[in-house]
């Protein structure tokens, strides 16, 4: 190694850290302006007087839904004081009081008393909020199916949504419920009371391409890291691992564990060892979740599959079905049903083999995913 590529302790190779944090808004969102657009639209009633329009934002995670949110909001504080924006993050907050509470912080700029204050007072003092500056609410409950599973969200939904019937003078507030749990329809969770004043848009984020995911990254890089700290190949390489994962946080998250090493070990610039480092970090954890979620016959199948590839053995479906009979007795259609699962989880590909079968590959390390497959639940 060259003297000068030496990093002193007192250096970085951060010009800005926060960049790749996943709460981080950037000025431009790239490839996400038609999302931007609609959530617009469906805000413009209120600047003209009236009221939001609802929304059910939907994707799988790492599809850029609460940063469109954030985006959105950050637009209108700038713009107007006509709509007063609050963002409610669901999973810390799931109770009544603790969405409520946030609110307040939200549209005050700081935090209720902890202890003292009835939520009838909290409610009451975002209403008087909202007459003093004559403004509409919009909130956003993000990561909103927890508050399904927690049992608040019809009430909070009924009251947000009707807080005008309990006070004079107050405009409809507007609700953007986020979610990326696909199994959930935000909707129909609703109950009827509900449904009769929710009527939102749903808008969908599909996952990010490989080139988008690029681009993404790549401007990231240029505000987050100075020059030259990260090669254009394994930049490439951090995009395609996301791309797999169709996460952009993973990507996100693999540049700054990669640079953060290379800083660690001294070095100007991320070498590919580092970026191989990150990635073992990374998507371990991931794919523990994921293999966590499936049942005892998938899972040993998924192991199978794993000591397969890992033998370098025959991977057709046919003769991993027929590797898997020893270890568990199932017929085929229960076989292909468990296959299905690996493949909608994102852990195998099936791709076309000679004739008409199919190949599987294995989208992990295999030794990981054995290793894994055989840890205690």
């Amino acid at each position: 190694m060259r003297q000068k590529d030496i990093l002193r302790h007192d250096q970085t190779l951060f010009r800005d850290p926060e960049v790749f944090n996943p709460t981080f808004v950037p000025e431009h969102l790239h490839h996400r302006d038609a999302h931007v657009r609609e959530l617009a639209f469906l805000v413009r009633p209120a600047l003209q007087g009236g009221s939001p329009r609802n929304a059910i934002l939907r994707g799988p995670p790492g599809t850029g839904k609460t940063t469109t949110a954030h985006h959105i909001f950050a637009l209108i504080a700038e713009e107007t004081g006509q709509v007063l924006p609050a963002y409610v993050n669901c999973r810390q907050n799931q109770s009544s009081a603790a969405v409520y509470r946030c609110i307040f912080e939200e549209i005050y700029g700081y935090a209720p008393p902890a202890t003292g204050r009835h939520l009838d007072d909290i409610r009451a003092a975002i209403v008087a909020r909202l007459k003093e500056k004559n403004a509409c609410l919009l909130v956003c409950l993000d990561d909103a199916n927890y508050l399904v599973a927690a049992g608040t969200y019809n009430l909070l939904l009924y009251q947000l949504l009707r807080l005008y019937e309990g006070w004079d003078g107050v405009r409809c507030a507007g609700v953007f419920a986020v979610t990326s749990d696909l199994a959930i329809n935000l909707y129909a969770e609703a109950d009827r009371p509900v449904q009769s004043v929710f009527h939102p848009t749903e808008v969908f984020f599909s996952p990010y391409m490989k080139t988008e995911i690029r681009e993404i990254l790549a401007d990231r890089v240029r505000q987050g890291l100075y020059p030259g700290v990260m090669p254009a190949p394994l930049l490439d390489r951090i995009a395609g691992i996301a791309a797999d994962e169709q996460d952009i946080r993973v990507g996100l998250d693999l540049i700054g564990m990669a640079v953060m090493q290379a800083e660690a070990d001294g070095r100007r610039r991320v070498d590919a060892g580092d970026v191989a480092a990150a990635a073992r970090a990374v998507i371990a954890p991931l794919l523990r979740t994921r293999i966590a979620g499936l049942s005892p016959g998938e899972r040993t199948l998924l192991c199978r599959i794993a000591e397969q590839s890992r033998e370098r053995a025959d991977m057709t479906s046919g003769a991993i079905f027929e590797a898997t009979r020893e270890y568990l007795p199932i017929g085929k259609s229960t076989y292909h049903e468990h296959l299905n699962r690996l493949v909608k989880t994102g852990i195998v590909d099936l791709v076309p083999g000679q004739g008409r079968g199919r190949e599987i590959r294995l989208r992990y390390d295999p030794d990981t995913v054995a290793g894994i497959c055989r840890l205690p639940d």
